[in-house]
């Protein structure tokens, strides 16, 4: 619990310094969406099919933290840092980079507690692998959407 609570304060205080790209809207946004996203993902893989889980197995409270306060704050840190006016090669080379740095933090999540919270059932970190890049793909999608729609002129009918 010592390393969730930890990590909670350091990635929303990185996020929120570093923030430089994303409205308040945005962020609302990211946020809802990562929650949605990752209750989805994790109904399905992690209860559904007891893949990994966080604490212990079934549905916890404290289970929520990570789920609501954890891995938004890391989508929005993504995204500010993320090359989108560079070159290709830049945004695949810090994906990777990215993508590795989440599967470091996740070995770490999965020490003894009271600095661990995260257990594998028959999930393997390069499930992760294979995984999270295609999930922050769906992220930049997203936020390229809510980018779109916060530029479109609003269109009023009397």
């Amino acid at each position: 619990m010592i390393g969730l609570l930890l990590s909670v304060l350091v990635f929303n205080l990185i996020a929120f310094k570093i923030n430089k790209r994303l409205l308040p809207s945005q962020i609302v946004q990211i946020w809802t969406f990562t929650i949605a996203f990752q209750m989805l993902f994790d109904f399905i893989v992690e209860f559904k099919y007891q893949s990994y889980w966080y604490f212990s197995q079934g549905f916890e409270w404290v289970g929520l933290i990570p789920r609501t306060v954890l891995i938004p704050p890391v989508n929005i840190i993504f995204l500010n840092l993320y090359p989108f006016e560079k070159r290709v090669l830049k945004k695949i080379s810090f994906l990777f980079f990215f993508v590795i740095l989440i599967l470091i933090y996740e070995l770490l999540a999965m020490l003894p507690a009271p600095w661990g919270y995260f257990h594998y059932g028959w999930w393997e970190i390069w499930y992760s692998a294979i995984v999270d890049p295609i999930i922050l793909i769906c992220l930049l999608g997203f936020y390229k959407w809510i980018d779109w729609l916060d530029r479109k002129p609003a269109i009023i009918k009397d």
